[in-house]
């Protein structure tokens, strides 16, 4: 009987100790890095893109949508690269000290031309400035299913047809 009960508490040592290693060998969760929202977000030297997404309604145009925060301590110029109709294009945008944003508010749109790439997909887009070594993202294309989104769809971009005269109206 008394094997038994010392037998008893080695096994419930050895388990409480086997249990125990597993909080010294198991990575914590909650210090990964994630992206809590539709978006991806990434860090090139002192910038920071956030929640980067695009919003298309036929995957053949979309609007980028993101934040970006400044920390360099005065403003810069990103570069936003991505493919258009097989020919890389490149969209340099002014950011302030501080956090900036783009494809929505005060900014408006900013129109992806041509991306050719279906809601639910992906488009890389490669975001650098200055001499900082830049960083691609897979960014994923949404489109207006969801409530929140369907105001920022891309509006199209009003085009002129060379030749064409305006035919004028007589005012009253």
């Amino acid at each position: 009987m008394r094997a038994r009960v010392v037998a008893s508490a080695g096994m419930a040592a050895l388990l409480a100790a086997v249990l125990a290693g597993c909080n010294f060998l198991t990575p914590t969760a909650t210090l990964k890095p994630y992206d809590p929202s539709d978006g991806v977000s990434t860090v090139v030297g002192d910038v920071h893109v956030l929640n980067a997404l695009i919003l298309s309604d036929d995957g053949e145009d979309g609007n980028l949508i993101f934040s970006a925060v400044n920390e360099s301590g005065g403003p810069v110029r990103l570069t936003v690269q991505f493919d258009s109709a097989g020919t890389k294009t490149d969209l340099t945008l002014p950011l302030d000290d501080g956090s900036n944003d783009f494809g929505f508010g005060e900014q408006g749109q900013l129109l992806l031309a041509a991306i050719d790439a279906q809601p639910g997909g992906v488009v890389p887009i490669y975001f650098q400035y200055g001499s900082e070594q830049g960083k691609q993202l897979d960014v994923p294309v949404l489109d207006g299913t969801l409530e929140q989104y369907a105001p920022f769809l891309p509006t199209p971009v009003p085009t002129v047809t060379a030749g064409a005269t305006p035919t004028p109206t007589p005012t009253p």
